[in-house]
């Protein structure tokens, strides 16, 4: 079994993570900024723990004796950009120092590709506010490309629809950076499961992994 870190476990993708790791039987460090908040998180495979993902010393020390880390969180009160790209910067660092390789890290469906070289947020019509925060996880992912080559690290991708009200399948089917055909949705679970699949059987590195059900 595998012990992982999980920041922003209290989010819904995070809680959902949480969950599909104790039911894999691994141990989870749930990282959030205010474990008084998330008082049904816990559990006998997990400790909760307050951290900040953007703060590289923070990261290495909640990381150190992990073998794989998540990052699922996501803060509306800072520059989409200027967060997404910090939080990417500490964890390549931090991680590097407690010596954990995985990084898996959410992404965005409006990044994804529709034909080659024509990603969802270029649609003229895509509302500029929802651009604006998108384009915080298109930096997010050049700067892993860049500054992170000590990391196995990749970025999975739910559609559109990331639903806690779409029924659990237990399955998924995936695509490399571009949208997949079909309904675009996904439940908060099944995408916990595709989290849990690329640390247990780690099949695709350092792209992004667009995944729908």
């Amino acid at each position: 079994m595998s012990r992982i870190v999980i920041f922003g476990a209290g989010g819904r993708v995070g809680s959902a993570t949480v969950a599909e790791a104790v039911r894999r039987g691994h141990t989870v460090t749930a990282v959030v900024r205010d474990p008084a908040k998330y008082p049904d998180l816990g559990a006998d495979q997990v400790a909760v723990v307050r951290g900040d993902v953007t703060d590289a010393a923070a990261v290495a020390a909640l990381a150190a004796g992990h073998d794989a880390a998540v990052n699922a969180s996501a803060r509306l009160d800072v520059p989409s950009e200027e967060y997404f790209t910090a939080a990417a910067r500490a964890l390549a660092t931090g991680l590097g120092k407690a010596g954990v390789r995985r990084l898996l890290v959410l992404g965005i469906a409006s990044t994804l590709q529709t034909v080659p070289g024509v990603r969802i947020m270029d649609d003229p019509d895509f509302p500029e506010e929802y651009r604006v925060f998108s384009q915080g996880h298109v930096a997010e992912f050049e700067l892993l490309r860049e500054q992170a080559d000590g990391l196995d690290w990749l970025m999975v991708v739910p559609p559109l629809d990331l639903s806690s009200e779409a029924p659990a399948t237990g399955t998924y089917r995936t695509a490399v950076g571009t949208v997949i055909e079909g309904e675009g949705r996904i439940a908060h679970a099944d995408l916990a499961v595709a989290l849990l699949d690329e640390i247990d059987r780690p099949a695709h590195h350092k792209v992004q992994l667009a995944v729908s059900s």
